[in-house]
């Protein structure tokens, strides 16, 4: 008889090598790619002394990512999914080799910098919008929870470490190092990555790409459950722009520095760990849509709370709960988007979801950023958290079908047709590749 816990269950690191080895490669991929969020930065601001030109290059690597995703899922939905995770891998980790390259040129290239960091942008984004498209088919449906969680896991505990470790080597070496280490890890990955089988996408027969997005757009916003669950998303990103007010609050109101500042940052990913940790139940939960809108509504209820927060450790506490609720959003919103496509349709699907989350963290941050010009921090954090609040109800009232969602244990997720077996490769067989080698669970 099966042992519930609460804690992140990890029977599919034991029990499926396709998604043991989709872990390890994203655990050396958030590495690698967390060491770049220290280095690149400072290595613009040596060669510059400007902030201006850090912030032109954070956006050409967001520009990047945003083209990756929306062309990335009409790729993935045409071609062999695989083989585009592994090109995004491999141009990742010549992108990085080549920012170790500029660093032994006695003056190193800006302008190899910028484009470098389009590159890196463009080439993960289809990398990551392939492999989002790939999970089910390697997992099962009916595991799409426990994966979600463990992903989220590694995810929160990536951001944290991996710029910690870039810092040292940094502080011991030099910018090079670093950039040297991205890059090994980064090819790294292709060892674990090369072992998934082919993932042929469904044949496209006389459909244009421009009409393949239109048809991921026309899906995505056409159905009432899949639209409600990317609104609610939408809301989630937006309210993610608090953070721009986290200096006035550190600096102003809580008459701290750059350690409380730290500590204000820290706090979110804080709480969205301590969910991931504890997560084990999530997919006995009987309505997920009903759930995931409610844990949306309490977090931004929550954000309003800091317009109240008179000391430090009041806020930490309240940014701390914020991340916890938005965790439980994200990973049903996750599991919802991917459990009600059809196979044909979820390299779109995810990339739009994807691309309109990455816009909407931004318009977030560009929106809470003009308001903290006219209202004072505390004003902005209450208004964010009230719109956001009432746009949550909004969504729950009109999408009925997301609302009245209900799941039992042995329900067939089928979005796209598959069976809900018990087995991940049952589950995916119909869509993998017969040929391709299958890893021995015993030798892993």
């Amino acid at each position: 008889m099966k042992k519930h816990t609460i804690f992140v269950d990890v029977s599919l690191l034991k029990s499926n090598p396709y998604f043991r080895m989709v872990f390890i490669a994203r655990l050396f991929s958030l590495l690698a790619l967390g060491m770049l969020t220290v280095a690149v930065p400072l290595q613009v601001h040596s060669l510059t002394g400007s902030n201006f030109h850090v912030g032109i290059i954070l956006a050409l690597d967001g520009a990047g990512m945003l083209v990756g995703l929306l062309l990335g899922g009409v790729l993935a939905d045409r071609y062999e999914r695989r083989q585009l995770i592994l090109t995004g891998r491999i141009a990742c980790a010549l992108g990085f080799s080549a920012l170790a390259i500029n660093c032994y040129f006695a003056s190193p290239s800006l302008l190899a910098l910028y484009l470098l960091s389009l590159w890196s942008g463009f080439f993960g984004a289809i990398g990551i919008t392939a492999l989002m498209a790939a999970i089910p088919l390697l997992v099962g449906r009916e595991n799409l929870a426990k994966a979600g969680a463990l992903s989220m896991l590694t995810v929160r505990i990536g951001t944290v470490v991996s710029p910690l470790i870039g810092g040292m080597i940094i502080a011991m070496a030099d910018i090079s190092w670093n950039y040297t280490a991205a890059a090994i890890g980064t090819f790294f990955t292709l060892i674990p990555l090369r072992r998934l089988p082919k993932m042929q996408a469904p044949k496209v027969a006389g459909e244009s790409p421009l009409a393949s997005f239109v048809g991921g757009l026309t899906f995505i916003y056409g159905n009432s459950l899949v639209c409600g669950v990317a609104a609610i998303g939408l809301l989630d990103a937006v309210s993610k722009g608090v953070r721009v007010l986290f200096p006035a609050l550190a600096i102003g109101q809580f008459g701290g520095g750059a350690f409380e500042l730290g500590l204000l940052f820290s706090a979110v990913p804080l709480g969205a760990s301590l969910f991931a940790f504890t997560s084990g139940r999530m997919s006995e939960l009987k309505r997920p849509g009903l759930t995931m809108i409610l844990s949306s509504m309490l977090a931004f209820a929550t954000l309003g709370l800091l317009s109240i927060a008179s000391q430090l450790w009041a806020a930490l506490l309240i940014l701390g709960l914020y991340g916890y609720l938005g965790a439980i959003s994200a990973l049903l919103q996750y599991t919802l988007i991917q459990g009600h496509t059809p196979t044909p349709l979820l390299g779109r699907s995810n990339s739009l979801w994807t691309a309109q989350n990455v816009a909407g963290d931004s318009l977030g941050a560009l929106v809470v950023g003009s308001l903290n010009k006219l209202l004072s921090p505390a004003s902005c954090a209450l208004l964010l958290g009230t719109v956001a609040t009432l746009g949550a109800l909004t969504v729950c009232w009109c999408s009925k079908p997301l609302r009245r969602l209900r799941q039992t244990a042995r329900e067939n997720t089928q979005a796209g047709g598959e069976p809900g077996n018990t087995s991940a490769r049952e589950a995916a067989r119909p869509q993998l590749d017969p040929t391709a080698a299958e890893p021995d669970a015993k030798s892993m």
